[in-house]
């Protein structure tokens, strides 16, 4: 999130060497650059680098961006500068799909202001961003964990905020006909059932999803220190 060549967060590698480890930044962010990434990274089949920032780029809300190594060291490419109506403030990372597709979500931004789901795809030696999803009120809001895909295309996240009682939401998007449908898997109560979902949801091979809340638990009643769940399907 911070510190770098720029000031602004840092790209990194730790190599092993003899007993301990040796730090190589390969990337410092700084303005007009994107700033304080939040998320990790993925790697292509290729070895290049894709990650978000929550902040920067040609208007301040946040980037994708991509680092590759042609040679000796990294060369970065902001691949998109969100906008607002696309998204702002990206603190979740990014994932791929089969075609090479990136999909990822932003914590504000849309037409409600509650975020968005976007992708990105490759096209002609550039990327183009399609807006999947707009969150509005009353359904899972301010994503800041990475997405979950499943095999028929499916993406799954959680909203820390939002939902029908204002806790977060696990939320589930269906592409039908070029468009997308939301569908709430499960509204946090705040309760036992845990409260603000900042964490990426695991996806297992039947199809149920894991997560965290970072409030909420039975042991210690409304304020809790968070739960571990799992949705069935």
């Amino acid at each position: 999130m911070g510190g770098g060549h720029g000031g602004a967060g840092a790209v990194y590698e730790l190599s092993p060497s003899g007993l301990g480890w040796t730090e190589t930044v390969l990337h410092g962010f700084g303005l007009p650059d994107g700033i304080t990434p939040y998320a990790g990274l993925i790697f292509d089949n290729a070895g290049n680098l894709y990650g978000t920032t929550q902040r920067g780029g040609d208007y301040g809300m946040g980037t994708v961006y991509e680092l590759t190594r042609p040679g000796a060291g990294w060369i970065e490419t902001i691949l998109h500068s969100f906008t607002g109506s696309d998204g702002d403030g990206v603190y979740a990372g990014l994932i791929f799909d089969p075609s090479g597709n990136l999909y990822g979500a932003a914590s504000t931004g849309g037409a409600d202001g509650g975020g968005t789901v976007f992708e990105l795809t490759p096209l002609n030696g550039s990327w183009s961003i399609s807006r999947l999803y707009a969150f509005s009120t009353g359904q899972a809001n301010s994503p800041a964990g990475s997405l979950v895909l499943d095999a028929t295309g499916n993406l799954y996240g959680t909203g820390s905020m939002g939902g029908a009682y204002g806790y977060g939401a696990v939320f589930k998007l269906t592409p039908s006909n070029g468009s997308w449908t939301y569908t709430s898997l499960h509204d946090f109560t705040g309760g036992g059932d845990g409260a603000y979902p900042y964490s990426s949801l695991l996806l297992d091979a039947k199809g149920n999803l894991y997560g965290t809340t970072t409030y909420g638990g039975l042991a210690q009643g409304f304020a809790g220190y968070g739960v571990v769940f799992e949705i069935a399907q």
